[in-house]
């Protein structure tokens, strides 16, 4: 690493406690953190048609800095913390200084321009010559990490790495669980990987340790040129020129011409704030929306880097929703021919209600997965079909593993089904959920038998079957019922019927009976390997996007094949589209 040299030759270590190791990797987190407004808002106030140069150069900083964040927290877990990042302290108003770094750095809210880039310069700003390492109040952020590399190795040294690299394996991110860039997503579990990771974040801002303005991997844009460290990425921005192979920090670019069309760029009001509009206002409505999803970000971040590893995909293909948002108020005139802009502003977590506390719930994401809180249990379960295909009953297959909190494909497209891949956002999923929230009750169609009264809501069938037989449906079997046997029949098909739009007293408006279900969640498979709906047991509660929460049963069947009409509720349509939880195989070469 660059600052190994300084760092031997300096003075004694400062960061000299695991204590103290692990607090200065929150603050990295912090750090790495407080830039993503920022390029967040310059990046959504430029055209991508006219302006694809600059959207290729922000956009590509700003998936690194996500990178050096989740490095950030895998260093931090690595050494037995915890990563913090659903918290007030992560946004406070706009202009801010750089978390426990040099206070004349500001961060602003700004659209794409030269006040923009001359604060991303600064931000990116390569460490000068010997400079010595800094843990607090650091000029540069390669001082910073420098110290964060000293304090490693001084305590590998004295503790030894096996007392130092304390944390859960398991808690590590991985490059199974990111995408979008060349950089390495380093699993860290010693202090060769640990090097590694800080090594990462450092050159992709300020260059190799050789002096160098590439970053030492390839162009993710452009496979045939070598990548340029974030800080020449905004010097090409700013010469107007890329750099080519020969240039160096003293030359600058003297490659190809790029161009910024100023006129390409939405004049965004600076460092906007929720006081500006009144509550209620389309304005600040929409700036409240962003808000609440932009902390719904932070959330599913913090529980991906705290034992649930497979939330980054869901956290990071929420962006996408973040970014519409945006660009949505960029096109809401403001005062003084600007337009409106986010406001980044933390939204405590009683306030967005499905976010808080550990228990048992499913939260249905906008345009996105389910989230499963509390440990849910997810197995199989298959249909059980006779010779002619009647349905008969379930069979439960082994327990899948989980984390504590994981996600489940609402979208039908996820490369690794059942759970997410962050697959809807690239697709631009539409998950809007017309399912109503009337309660059962008010739903019921009542048939009254002898001994029996069967209640049915259409409404949440899924066509599963077993209320259909082998000789003749429920509908028609009730008129019989005076005969036990047949009784008991139908009330064996109803307890079957994984959705509940049938259920069953014993007599009129008596109490439901209800089979004893544990709370899981079941991925169902149908006959012929058909892939069939989420179905949920034992009273978990489900919550929509807008917060409302579906009335609570003992059970109820969710899509995941994406294509329902009653979202978030299935509808049986995954029949009609032949779904598959594997995509078939393709077909021979019929030539």
């Amino acid at each position: 690493m660059k600052h190994t040299e300084q760092a031997a030759s300096g003075s004694a270590a400062r960061i000299d406690t695991l204590d103290s190791l692990r607090e200065h990797l929150q603050w990295a987190i912090e750090l790495e953190h407080a830039t993503l407004p920022p390029y967040l808002c310059a990046l959504y106030s430029l055209d991508p048609e006219r302006n694809p140069d600059a959207v290729e150069v922000v956009g590509s900083v700003f998936i690194e800095e996500m990178l050096h964040l989740a490095l950030a927290a895998n260093l931090l877990n690595a050494v037995g913390g915890s990563p913090r990042l659903d918290m007030p302290e992560m946004l406070p108003p706009h202009p801010r200084p750089m978390p426990h770094g040099d206070r004349s750095l500001e961060l602003s809210l700004l659209p794409f321009g030269a006040e923009a880039l001359e604060m991303f310069l600064r931000i990116e700003q390569p460490a000068p010559p010997g400079a010595a390492p800094e843990s607090d109040g650091y000029e540069t952020i390669g001082q910073f990490y420098a110290a964060i590399e000293q304090g490693l190795r001084h305590l590998c040294d004295r503790l030894g790495e096996q007392a130092v690299f304390s944390g859960d394996p398991a808690r590590q991110v991985n490059s199974g669980h990111f995408r979008h860039t060349a950089g390495q997503l380093i699993a860290v579990t010693d202090l060769a990987s640990a090097l590694a990771a800080l090594e990462e974040i450092v050159e992709q801002g300020e260059g190799t340790s050789r002096g160098e303005v590439w970053d030492g991997d390839q162009d993710v844009f452009h496979p045939d040129r070598d990548e340029v460290a974030h800080y020449y990425r905004f010097q090409e921005l700013k010469a107007g020129r890329r750099y080519r192979r020969g240039d160096t920090p003293q030359s600058g670019p003297t490659g190809e011409e790029i161009s910024v069309d100023l006129a390409g760029i939405r004049p965004m009001r600076h460092n906007p704030r929720p006081a500006d509009h009144a509550p209620g206002s389309e304005i600040r409505t929409a700036q409240d929306e962003f808000n609440h999803t932009y902390c719904a970000i932070l959330h599913l971040l913090e529980q991906a880097f705290n034992g649930s590893p497979r939330l980054l995909a869901v956290a990071t293909g929420t962006m996408y929703a973040l970014k519409a948002q945006a660009q949505a108020l960029m096109q809401m005139p403001d005062e003084g021919g600007t337009t409106a802009g986010p406001t980044f502003e933390y939204v405590a977590p009683d306030l967005r209600r499905w976010s808080v506390g550990d228990r048992q719930r499913i939260v249905v994401l906008r345009d996105g997965p389910y989230v499963v809180y509390g440990g849910v249990r997810l197995r199989r379960k298959r249909k059980i079909v006779s010779a002619e295909n009647n349905a008969l009953t379930w069979k439960t297959g082994e327990p899948l593993e989980t984390e504590d909190t994981y996600a489940l494909c609402r979208c039908g497209h996820s490369g690794s089904k059942p759970f997410c891949d962050g697959t809807h956002a690239v697709i631009g999923f539409d998950g809007t959920e017309t399912a109503g929230v009337r309660p059962y009750k008010e739903l019921q169609h009542v048939h009254d038998g002898v001994g029996i009264s069967a209640q049915r809501v259409g409404e949440l069938c899924i066509h599963a079957a077993f209320c259909i037989g082998r000789t003749r449906p429920i509908a028609e079997m009730l008129a019989d019922t005076g005969d036990s046997d047949v009784r008991s029949n139908v009330m064996g098909r109803i307890d079957h019927c994984p959705s509940g739009s049938y259920s069953y007293a014993l007599q009129r408006g008596g109490d439901l009976i209800e089979p004893d279900l544990p709370q899981a969640v079941s991925i169902l498979e149908e006959e012929d390997g058909l892939a069939s709906a989420l179905w949920v047991t034992g009273g978990v509660p489900v919550l929509r996007a807008d917060g409302r929460p579906l009335e609570t049963r003992n059970r109820m069947t969710l899509c995941r094949c994406g294509h329902s009409a009653n979202k978030p509720l299935c509808d049986g349509t995954h029949r009609k589209i032949d779904f598959r939880e594997e995509t078939p195989e393709p077909a021979g070469d019929q030539r």
